[in-house]
């Protein structure tokens, strides 16, 4: 099956798999009439709901591996964000989504604890438990350079979908660490800008006006923010995983990423989707394998009872990994 048939394929399945919310008909409707009619009102109202992250109720999974970490919260900007580390030795970071939590990715803690590694992780400002409110891409880079530094200094780094975006720029602005892993990375913001656009029913002037604005209230372009444009100046290897189906971010967006950084290897999945794609046991495995192959010299050897550290801090995200949720 060549990549555009399977494309074809998981746009034909997606239609008929998510039902799109009732009220999503009537908010596009008034949008578009909005963009029409105001729209310097109607880029406001965009501005204000594309920067403040959606929040959902964390599941009783992410909340027993929370219970076994040792929390800390911390100001960024004046703002609480709330962090959480598991393990000892190298520290590896994990960065969430736009909208997501970083527990999202706990999957990966037990088997970088087993490893010998410390495993980090935060809700960004906007996000999960940290202080609510609108976030701005910088903001989030900047959150993840005060919790790099809370720990001295990373070996690894893994991050999913814009938080990539967010982490890229991090590593251009001087963050180190000797390996990277992104999965289902986005590659820029124009390309969720013009998602949540579309979805919303603004008009695509009234989309690039807001980004405009946003330019605007953080003092760069966006163009500083795109991830192949800053990959040829980054040195730390890389590993990119992108599904085939992803429904959110394409895979083209991770295939051009891999493309743009120097030496970067990327690893094709198909079926697994946006999110269950960071619970699935052969990602897990390539990720960690990766990291630890290029931090050998950093860290301790392979804990005598890592099997049981690995299996105790992963059996909160176990359902996840077989979850029924297929949404992308």
């Amino acid at each position: 099956m060549t990549d555009a048939e399977y494309i074809a394929m998981e746009k034909s399945t997606n239609v008929r798999s998510h039902k799109q919310p009732r009220w999503l008909p009537v908010v596009r409707t008034g949008n578009r009439a909005l963009s029409a009619l105001a729209p310097v009102l109607a880029a406001g109202v965009a501005e204000h709901l594309f920067l403040t992250p959606p929040r959902s109720h964390r599941p009783p999974a992410e909340i027993e591996l929370l219970a076994t970490a040792r929390a800390r919260p911390m100001r960024v900007s004046g703002r609480r964000i709330e962090t959480w580390t598991w393990g000892a030795g190298p520290t590896v970071l994990l960065v969430h989504g736009w909208g997501g939590r970083g527990a999202q990715l706990g999957s990966f803690v037990g088997p970088l604890v087993a490893r010998g590694f410390a495993v980090l992780t935060f809700d960004a400002p906007g996000h999960g438990a940290s202080d609510s409110g609108m976030v701005t891409i910088p903001e989030m880079t900047a959150a993840i350079h005060e919790v790099a530094a809370s720990r001295g200094r990373l070996v690894g780094l893994v991050a999913h979908s814009v938080g990539a975006v967010a982490a890229t720029r991090a590593l251009y602005e001087g963050l180190a660490v000797a390996a990277a892993v992104y999965i289902g990375p986005a590659a820029d913001l124009v390309s969720p800008a013009a998602r949540f656009a579309e979805t919303l029913g603004f008009s695509r002037a009234v989309r690039e006006r807001m980004q405009r604005s946003i330019e605007a209230r953080v003092g760069r372009l966006w163009s500083t923010f795109e991830v192949p444009a800053l990959a040829p100046t980054l040195d730390a290897p890389l590993l990119v995983v992108h599904d085939r189906g992803d429904a959110e971010v394409p895979w083209q967006q991770g295939k051009v990423i891999a493309q743009s950084w120097p030496g970067a290897e990327m690893l094709m999945t198909d079926g697994l989707g946006h999110r269950r794609i960071l619970h699935a046991p052969e990602v897990l495995a390539s990720a960690v394998a990766f990291v630890a192959a290029r931090t050998a010299g950093t860290r301790q050897t392979r804990l005598p009872n890592a099997d049981f550290v690995e299996s105790r801090l992963t059996r909160a995200n176990e359902p996840c990994i077989f979850s029924p949720d297929s949404r992308g």
